[in-house]
């Protein structure tokens, strides 16, 4: 698999870190053993600072391995707890940039289903309603409106409201709109470097700490379907 690993400081204060997280890379340690964001930015930190011994980081939110964009760290355990409040009560306003190979019915709209996930496969199926055999499956609603097309393509920013596992990728692949590369959920071609067309672009909130707005933004990748569509950005 190609992947280019070159990540970035998109944002740094005494108690978080954001970095821009490239497709490909793990947020975090899985069975494969693979090096993963959370190494990146700790060894960063390790570097800058001249700290010895081991360096604190707290993951707060993650994205899925095929994806790109903002990932946010806590520099400190009062942020880890804070930020963790701040994304349960849903008080960070997450935006993404999805390009599917059709367009939705509508030009926008708020999807809500009931998610279930096989953890074993690992991955999830929408449900439009809660029955008994999917009695645990979870409420997830996002928003999305179209902001741009080209023949078949279609590119949509889209605002979660819940964070559930895989959410935005299978309840836009529920209602017809695969994102382009996905074969997880019924793309019919993988992108050349096992990408997805999903990137967080953008995350806002009130600093944990300090009280004041924030808000993190890093523009798509540099490549084909972002350039054709003007949202990338400089090759990181």
């Amino acid at each position: 698999m190609k992947m280019n690993l070159t990540i970035r400081v998109l944002h740094e204060d005494n108690h978080l870190i954001a970095v821009y997280k490239p497709a490909g890379l793990l947020v975090q340690g899985d069975s494969t053993g693979d090096k993963t964001l959370a190494d990146w930015v700790k060894r960063y930190i390790k570097d800058r600072y001249n700290k010895p011994g081991d360096v604190f980081l707290g993951i707060i939110h993650r994205l899925d391995r095929p994806v790109s964009g903002v990932v946010i760290f806590a520099r400190t355990s009062k942020a880890l707890t804070r930020m963790n409040e701040l994304f349960r009560d849903r008080k960070v306003d997450k935006t993404y940039w999805a390009i599917t190979q059709s367009r939705p019915p509508e030009l926008e709209d708020t999807l809500v289903h009931y998610l279930l996930k096989d953890t074993a496969k690992n991955r999830t199926k929408a449900y439009d309603k809660i029955g008994r055999r999917t009695a645990k499956a979870k409420k997830s609603s996002l928003t999305y409106k179209v902001i741009g097309a080209l023949g078949d393509h279609t590119v949509l920013e889209v605002h979660p409201e819940t964070g559930r596992s895989h959410q935005i990728r299978v309840q836009l692949a529920a209602i017809g709109c695969v994102i382009k590369g996905d074969l997880k959920y019924g793309a019919e071609y993988p992108n050349d470097d096992a990408s997805i067309y999903l990137h967080c672009h953008q995350l806002s909130f009130i600093h944990p700490v300090k009280k004041t707005p924030i808000k993190i933004s890093a523009k798509a990748p540099d490549l084909q379907m972002w350039r054709e569509f003007g949202l990338m950005g400089k090759r990181y």
